[in-house]
């Protein structure tokens, strides 16, 4: 791995799936952002009832979610977004209006990325598409998805 990806911002959807993705493709020195923290601790408000879908037991669910956040809680010491990650978020919006996106649906993601950029780190994500038009203030890390077998 290249030293410039010795360290490295994990994004949530790595830290939903790292049970199964191939440690090889990640630094050798995480870090997460508060902000990531807050969309795993929404995770298990927002699982919908066994009556609502057939896809999980919804208790299940919960449960399984629960332990990504209380996983990712006892391991890592999250970055804040700070008044420097909150300015820079501007500047990722804007690249993300002029890549012809709306940054308002993915506001968890910007923030997520001027984290990223305010602490000069690169974000590991399976979703790159999720950050387009940042090329220039942020180097997204692309992470195969990795097959998650059903009912874990």
């Amino acid at each position: 791995m290249p030293a410039e990806q010795e360290r490295g911002l994990l994004d949530t959807d790595i830290m939903i799936l790292r049970r199964w993705v191939d440690p090889n493709g990640l630094p050798a020195e995480t870090a997460v952002s508060a902000i990531t923290l807050a969309e795993l601790s929404a995770g298990p408000h927002e699982v919908r009832r066994n009556e609502e879908q057939d896809l999980y037991d919804e208790c299940a669910e919960r449960a399984r979610r629960l332990d990504v956040l209380q996983r990712a809680e006892n391991e890592f010491d999250p970055i804040p977004c700070d008044a420097e990650a909150a300015r820079i978020c501007g500047r990722v919006c804007a690249a993300v209006v002029s890549a012809g996106r709306k940054p308002r649906r993915r506001v968890a993601d910007m923030m997520i990325a001027a984290v990223a950029v305010a602490e000069g780190l690169p974000l590991f994500t399976t979703d790159p598409e999720d950050f387009p038009g940042l090329e220039a203030l942020l180097s997204v890390v692309p992470v195969t998805r990795p097959a998650v077998p059903r009912g874990t």
